[in-house]
């Protein structure tokens, strides 16, 4: 079985859930670009695992494909790997009307799709998240980046995706570390702008209803996408959690991944929130709550000083003010501006 969801964007596309979907992306694939060649971009850790899948349906369905695997990890999401993509790209001779394919997590969606972004000046790409936090979140709204040593990514382009096939049977080869990263983001689509899918996770395991969490995950960030494509204004909100949670990886040299640093960081940010009245009393513990459900982390090992250097190099910051997301109530957020002065206040009151 297989549903879709389609995302109004700068170019629209459509986003497939299902089962199986890995032995049938051909097809897929096909119904959406007339190009037969392609150069399939994955990691280390799904190549083993799903890229002869992936290679044989494209096959079936016409389409010459050349694999490039890079090392696998947040610290390879970087300029040198990034390069090495776009060599690759040119030495295989691919042309505008050629696409990329990115299988694989987060790391491998935003450097692939950076890659297509910037490769003779934009190329098309095919997003086939196999973690949950990619299917859930980042292969969906066209933001492709690499890190730079100052901080994550500060290099890269919004660059809608042609197509997103999701095969949630990805999901099962997953650790559980690496799968609790996508729950974090899920239950923050819930908190920021779902009360009634929050409530729905805190009474259901994840696990029992993987497609229709990943499909509600995608329908609340493809409306946010429609309203603001390029992060301006509505779009700002999916950061909840992620100003101190980018500094907390930052902090750890990416040691906490992106998830659990996010889980760290919706607690913060809600702590803070209450302490300086933007939230009403209680908001902290039913976040506080949603994490222990999960088993996702609650406490912050950084000292207020790391953390604040750490988020002053976060991309949010525009000038000398940057935006953090607090919650008005269960599934209601809002932006709120702040000068270095203010968020050194908003860091201090999180801890």
């Amino acid at each position: 079985m297989m549903e879709s969801v389609h995302v109004t964007a700068s170019r629209d596309y459509d986003v497939h859930i299902g089962s199986g979907l890995l032995d049938t992306c051909g097809a897929q694939i096909t119904a959406v670009t007339a190009s037969r060649r392609c150069a399939l971009v994955t990691d280390s850790a799904v190549a083993p695992l799903y890229a002869s899948r992936v290679e044989a349906s494209l096959r079936h369905a016409g389409i010459e494909a050349c694999t490039y695997v890079f090392p696998a990890g947040e610290q390879n999401k970087n300029l040198a790997t990034y390069g090495d993509i776009l060599a690759f790209l040119a030495e295989h001779r691919l042309t505008r009307s050629d696409f990329v394919v990115a299988l694989g997590g987060g790391v491998t969606g935003d450097m692939a799709g950076f890659a297509a972004a910037t490769y003779q000046r934009g190329i098309d790409y095919i997003q086939m998240p196999t973690t949950f936090l990619a299917a859930s979140d980042s292969s969906v709204g066209g933001k492709t980046a690499v890190d730079l040593p100052a901080g994550k990514n500060l290099v890269g382009a919004f660059w809608p995706p042609r197509l997103v096939v999701c095969d949630c049977d990805t999901f099962q080869t997953l650790p559980e570390d690496t799968f609790a990263d996508g729950v974090a983001e899920t239950l923050k689509h819930g908190l920021i702008a779902d009360a009634a899918f929050f409530d729905f996770l805190m009474r259901q395991p994840i696990r029992e209803h993987l497609s229709e969490v990943v499909r509600r995950n995608v329908e609340i960030k493809a409306a946010v996408v429609a309203e603001d494509e390029y992060e301006s204004g509505k779009r700002k909100l999916l950061n909840f959690g992620h100003t101190l949670g980018h500094a907390i990886e930052k902090c750890s040299a990416y040691a906490v991944p992106h998830g659990h640093a996010v889980a760290i960081g919706m607690v913060l940010a809600t702590r803070a929130a209450e302490r300086l009245g933007y939230s009403p009393r209680g908001t902290l513990e039913t976040v506080l709550a949603g994490n222990r459900r999960y088993g996702l982390p609650m406490e912050c090992p950084y000292a207020a000083q790391e953390l604040y250097d750490a988020a002053t190099g976060d991309k949010k910051r525009r000038g000398g003010k940057i935006d953090v997301v607090v919650l008005e109530e269960i599934g209601r957020a809002k932006t709120i501006p702040l000068d270095l002065d203010g968020l050194r206040v908003f860091v201090e009151a999180a801890l």
